[in-house]
């Protein structure tokens, strides 16, 4: 039904809040990116008016902190804009912050505890490969 793939990848030892968190944030980014993925609002019975959702499903794996690298590396290789968030921006309150920290670190270093991507569904399991079902 879709050629693209949206898929959430998280740390597998982050706590149920911080993974609800940043499954939140990286989705974000995800729907900002691809504005064309949001359909039309939702309407109750009685016509309330509910914000739009995203037309396709969303798939969220985890990974170790070893695999959460190389699928940072390998959407970087691959030339695929990521959605991500380390483990630095847990201690930031706002945006502006988020970014800041977020640009004090490279590939190399980043301490990688969410990866969202949307691509070509064989490009997003070549990347994603290691992570297995969230649970």
């Amino acid at each position: 039904m879709f050629d693209t793939k949206i898929t959430v990848v998280l740390r597998n030892n982050l706590a149920a809040w911080q993974k609800l968190n940043v499954t939140a944030f990286l989705m974000t980014g995800i729907a900002g990116g691809h504005p064309e993925i949001i359909g039309e609002p939702y309407r109750d019975r009685v016509g309330n008016i509910y914000n739009p959702l995203s037309i396709q499903p969303i798939i969220v794996l985890s990974a170790d902190e070893a695999t959460m690298s190389a699928i940072h590396r390998r959407a970087l290789e691959r030339d695929v804009t990521a959605s991500l968030f380390i483990e630095e921006m847990f201690a930031t309150g706002h945006d502006a912050a988020n970014r800041a920290v977020f640009s004090e670190y490279a590939p190399d270093d980043a301490k990688v505890v969410g990866i969202a991507l949307r691509a070509d569904k064989k490009i997003v399991d070549k990347i994603t490969k290691g992570a297995a079902m969230q649970h």
